[in-house]
């Protein structure tokens, strides 16, 4: 798949982040393979996957486009924090690997650039998760080949706001040449709706859609709340 046919497919569509962490029922590449299956059954014009195992397995059952990367570690940069992380998975079978691009230092002490180039030779296009618009600005200066919001409220000591930061998504839209995607937060149809209206190449969304406890939580705890 080429680059241009990888952006093609995914223009206004909807990324479904299937992932599940260890201890949780649906962790494990079986599982996350039949939630990304039926992500595609639903719709989805592609998939966010991961670590390798998953994205290994996920590739084998789908052929939509995938970003995926490694979460590992307890650092502030957790989201593919090395160069190394990066390669496997690109070599796993990800289309776009997605990297953190705040202006945090990597654990490998790697720039951005080595990073980018790396994955690069290794035949995949990379995805710079970004907080603010000057990191999304800088990540596309140096050779990223998209940009999302997914680190918008979560990297500083403030906690997240409760909704998507749709004004990001605006203003990365208007000031880069490269596909922007929103993620974070993305709650609903309409949110996911506002965000290709203000520019949006494509929607990611995770746990509105692919976590099960969470979702049902919400709904149970709205029915306690109106017991008499």
């Amino acid at each position: 798949m080429t680059d241009g046919e990888v952006f093609g497919l995914l223009r206004g569509g909807l990324v479904v982040s299937c992932q599940a962490y260890e201890g949780e029922p649906l962790h494990g590449p079986q599982f996350m393979s039949a939630v990304a299956r039926s992500a595609v059954l639903g719709g989805a014009a592609g998939v966010r996957i991961n670590g390798p195992a998953d994205v290994e397995a996920v590739r084998a059952a789908v052929s939509v486009p995938m970003i995926g990367l490694w979460k590992d570690g307890d650092g502030d940069v957790y989201i593919t924090p090395t160069l190394l992380h990066a390669l496997a998975v690109a070599r796993a079978g990800a289309d776009i690997v997605a990297v953190d691009a705040t202006s945090r230092p990597r654990p490998d002490g790697q720039g951005l650039a080595e990073t980018i180039a790396g994955v690069h030779q290794a035949g995949a296009l990379v995805m710079a998760d970004v907080s603010t618009a000057e990191e999304g600005l800088a990540a596309a200066e140096l050779g990223a080949d998209c940009v999302s919001t997914t680190l918008s409220g979560y990297a500083s000591a403030s906690p997240p706001p409760d909704g998507p930061d749709l004004e990001l998504v605006a203003v990365l839209a208007g000031s880069l040449d490269v596909p922007v995607f929103a993620e974070g937060r993305i709650g609903t149809p309409g949110q996911a709706a506002r965000a290709i209206e203000l520019g949006a190449h494509a929607v990611v969304i995770g746990g509105a859609i692919t976590r099960p406890a969470d979702i049902t939580r919400r709904f149970a705890q709205g029915l306690e709340k109106a017991r008499p």
